[in-house]
């Protein structure tokens, strides 16, 4: 028996570091996706082949003697092997268009996807037990997520959260494209959130001013979404950059993209960490393609992507 799973990646359209102190989040789903094949097989091992490499490994190993990325998959197999106290090895393979590292949720999305085709290797598990497992695999490698990726790559669409209130799905389903440029500069999540930390320590005023202005920001772009008002969410991508830059989260190669993708864009920001990783633009099919060719000239790696309002599948 084979089950098959996929789940999309992400992007934060608006809202990266101010929500870790209470200010909404806007996250989307984005059609490019991980897809995740499992079966069950007589040889005691757990199995995992994948594009950044393989594991294989008898089960009831404990997990923090696992040193590969690939770990949360082996926690999963492990974890559903013990719950159904079945004698069986796992086989996985995984497959990916979401690059690694980047901030697009690659490793949410693998999670999702993994949780989903191993689970029902053993029985029918409903999107609710597969985010919770994902989340639990997730914590194997980013101890505090706030499952915000997890979630968005379960459901798709485009969703708010924020830390009081959770998740909640945003029913627009506006029409633009994104074009999502990789910088290719290394970046560390946890050191850049310390640092915006740093930065709100030292500027407490001007932090909260800042916060205040992020707020009632995603207001404004919470409309805006609903009436697909691709020049004025464009307008507000801008002023999100603008507060990213003031908490030091920017750079000089990030901001040369910023300004190569305003030329013929409706608008562009970092989205993630920053410090590196990718920026978004927003178009729709009347600039995508110039967008796309003058990153190319510039010799970025970019490609173009659509909201995911599917989700999870299972097939």
């Amino acid at each position: 028996m084979k089950s098959n799973a996929s789940a999309p990646g992400k992007i934060i359209l608006f809202g990266e570091h101010f929500v870790v102190y209470g200010v909404k989040a806007i996250l989307c789903a984005i059609n490019k996706r991980v897809t995740v094949s499992a079966s069950k097989i007589h040889e005691n091992t757990i199995s995992i082949k994948s594009n950044i490499g393989d594991l294989n490994m008898p089960p009831n190993k404990p997990i923090t003697e696992i040193k590969s990325p690939l770990k949360p998959f082996y926690f999963l197999a492990n974890k559903m092997i013990e719950k159904h106290n079945q004698n069986t090895g796992i086989e996985i393979l995984v497959q990916s268009e979401i690059p690694l590292g980047v901030g697009l949720g690659s490793s949410s999305a693998c999670c999702v996807a993994g949780a989903a085709a191993i689970s029902r290797l053993f029985s029918e598990t409903s999107k609710k037990e597969i985010l919770e497992l994902a989340i639990e695999a997730e914590r194997t490698i980013f101890q505090n997520t706030s499952g915000a990726d997890c979630t968005v790559c379960t459901f798709g669409g485009i969703m708010e959260y924020d830390k009081k209130n959770g998740f909640s799905k945003i029913n627009s389903e506006p029409n633009f494209h994104l074009v999502i440029a990789n910088s290719k500069i290394e970046h560390s999540t946890e050191a850049i959130v310390a640092n915006v930390k740093q930065f709100k320590e030292k500027n407490e005023e001007k932090f909260s001013n800042l916060c205040k202005e992020e707020s009632e920001l995603i207001n404004n772009v919470l409309v805006l979404l609903r009436n697909n008002d691709l020049s004025g969410l464009g307008k507000n991508m801008l002023k999100n950059q603008e507060y990213l830059e003031t908490i030091g989260i920017s750079n000089e190669k990030l901001r040369s993209m910023i300004e190569l993708a305003q030329e013929s864009s409706f608008g562009a920001k970092i989205t993630g960490a920053g410090g590196g990783g990718c920026i978004i633009a927003l178009t729709d099919e009347s600039n995508l393609e110039n967008v796309v060719e003058q990153f190319k000239k510039k010799n970025y790696e970019c490609f173009s992507a659509k909201i995911d309002f599917k989700g999870l599948d299972t097939f």
